[in-house]
């Protein structure tokens, strides 16, 4: 092994060590590439590597724009209203609500990609819920953070929409091609949580006078969900996705980029809501900019990051040890980003560090581009959702009032049998 290996694998190191500490994750992946391109004398490396992200316009189109339409959902509450309507149908279904609650929360993922963001939309409502059926709070918060999976059909991840500019693909034909394999991660991973009930014993059938069956979760207003949810409302979230869907699949002539369907997304929720336009616009772009700063800045510092690797070396030695074992890379694939998901509380960082620095170069050693990049960017997602220091769980935890450790001990399981099946549904 070189100097310059080692002194990678030093920085490499620390680098896991300060996102376990919880230091600034952008901060860190940019410190860390100029670093490494400092200490090789070559910090034009990382710095070039980190301005071709910054003006990658296809990133910057559909990741922002779908961050703007998501500010727009907010501020007029269609959100509220979609998950409304999407909770109403659940009532008295015994053990059989909480897989109910998972497969309607599954459905909220699609329109609402964010983990975090998901979990406090629908954990005031169906955590409750859940409990007044009688399981216990903490297989309730494990339930919604086990629910969000489907969020990588959303046209608007950002890991989409890197896979499918490094596959030369179009972002909806890549979840259409993918679609099946993450709905039957989906459902295993219904049936994986549900099961953890009998492994913890956290089901008791309760009566209407049993007094600890009213539970009340801690939450801000927008967990307040309207009695009379407004169907057209509710249908705002989802305006988008419809449109993509449909021009990929069965009606060619609405083929659009996620952009236009963002903006269309936007123009039927300012009607229908009839809220005041100037105040969405500046909603829109609002959201727009929060978009390029929390998304496309993990990208942005993750290639800073991968280009530190590439000066020192790391990546060229990493790419032709795993042209001599097919194995080796796919393991890497499907454990690397979990564990990092796991330790750091972040699906993003790992997941897009791995797609930047290995996926590109698939081919070489004998893998399919697109394959690889979504395994790897699930990999990271598995990681986060068991993980007791990331967002979601955090949320969930105070909402429930216990240790983060409590949900995401009852999460491991399913997380980790996930993961080991990675590589079989996605065919690496």
């Amino acid at each position: 092994m070189t100097v310059h290996l080692i002194i990678a694998a030093v920085i490499v190191i620390l680098t896991i060590v300060a996102l376990i500490k919880r230091y600034e994750t952008r901060m860190v992946l940019i410190a860390s590439g100029l670093a490494m391109g400092l200490l090789c004398l070559s910090p034009q490396i990382p710095l070039a590597n980190m301005m071709k992200n910054m003006t990658n316009a296809s990133l910057i189109l559909a990741i922002c724009s779908s961050l703007g339409f998501a500010a727009v959902i907010a501020i007029t509450r269609c959100d509220v209203h979609f998950v409304a309507l999407a909770v109403k149908p659940l009532g008295k279904l015994g053990f059989f609500l909480l897989p109910f609650c998972m497969l309607m929360a599954s459905c909220v993922a699609v329109a609402i990609p964010s983990a975090a963001g998901c979990a406090a939309a629908l954990g005031p409502t169906m955590i409750p819920l859940m409990v007044r059926a009688g399981f216990k709070p903490a297989i309730a918060g494990a339930a919604i953070l086990g629910s969000i999976i489907p969020s990588a059909l959303s046209p608007g991840s950002s890991h989409n929409v890197w896979v499918a500019k490094i596959s030369n693909m179009e972002v909806m034909d890549l979840i259409v091609q993918f679609a099946p394999g993450i709905l039957t991660l989906c459902a295993l991973n219904i049936i994986m949580v549900t099961l953890m009930i009998f492994v913890f014993k956290d089901y008791k059938k309760r009566s209407v006078n049993d007094s600890d069956a009213v539970f009340e979760v801690a939450s801000d207003s927008r967990g307040e969900l309207p009695e009379h949810p407004n169907f057209l409302y509710a249908l705002g979230p989802i305006v988008p996705i419809v449109l993509l869907m449909l021009g990929a699949t069965c009606v060619p002539f609405l083929k659009m980029s996620v952009a236009e369907a963002m903006i269309y997304g936007t123009i039927y929720t300012l009607v229908i809501t009839r809220s005041d336009p100037a105040k969405v616009t500046k909603e829109f772009f609002g959201g727009m900019g929060k978009g390029y700063a929390n998304i496309m800045g993990i990208i942005i510092a993750a290639g800073c990051f991968v280009g530190g690797l590439k000066a020192l070396g790391a990546i060229d030695a990493l790419i032709a040890a795993l042209k001599n074992s097919k194995e080796i890379a796919s393991y890497a694939a499907n454990f690397g980003p979990f564990i990092m998901g796991v330790l750091t509380g972040s699906g993003d960082a790992a997941g897009h560090a791995f797609n930047q620095a290995v996926t590109p170069y698939a081919a070489e050693f004998g893998m399919r581009v697109p394959n690889l990049g979504v395994v790897a960017a699930l990999s990271g997602a598995l990681g986060r959702m068991c993980s007791p220091i990331a967002g979601a769980t955090l949320v969930i935890a105070g909402m429930i009032k216990a240790s983060p450790l409590e949900v995401s001990k009852r999460m491991a399981i399913p997380m980790i049998v996930n993961v080991i099946l990675l590589g079989f549904i996605f065919e690496l």
